[in-house]
């Protein structure tokens, strides 16, 4: 029998992960494009809106309502850019890293959930591979 197309396979998975991840985001008051903010953030400041929206992959016109909202929980600040003070930079706030890490603690933990029954060797060498299939498709 021919193997199902990896397009099949992906989407399958993905339903499933954000399935799983619908709840926790949601005991954080989050919505899934909020934890793609925060996560894009962790990795550093965002000198512009603009770059925010390249780094996280959301549609900039879309973007605003997210970081209205993170704002106004706490969560992200947005400051004039002491170089142009026309640009905000974006960053994450002490209470912003805090939900994004009980976010990610409790992401593995369903992870772990959902890949039980998979050998370690072979969990490791999934999350490589997938790690590298991101890196070539960005």
């Amino acid at each position: 029998m021919e193997r199902p197309d990896l397009g099949k396979l992906t989407a399958a998975l993905v339903r499933e992960v954000i399935r799983r991840e619908a709840p926790i985001l949601e005991r954080a008051g989050l919505e899934m494009w909020d934890y793609v903010i925060l996560v894009a953030l962790s990795e550093g400041d965002a000198a512009t809106q603009r770059d925010l929206a390249a780094a996280s992959g959301r549609d900039k016109t879309r973007l605003i309502g997210n970081l209205d909202r993170l704002e106004a929980t706490g969560l992200v600040a947005r400051a004039p850019d002491p170089a142009d003070r026309r640009n905000k930079v974006v960053s994450l706030t002490p209470t912003g890293r805090r939900v994004l890490a009980r976010c990610r603690k409790d992401i593995r933990a369903m992870e772990d959930d959902l890949l039980a029954g998979i050998t370690p060797a072979d969990r490791e060498a999934f999350v490589r591979v997938l790690i590298l299939l991101g890196d070539r498709a960005d």
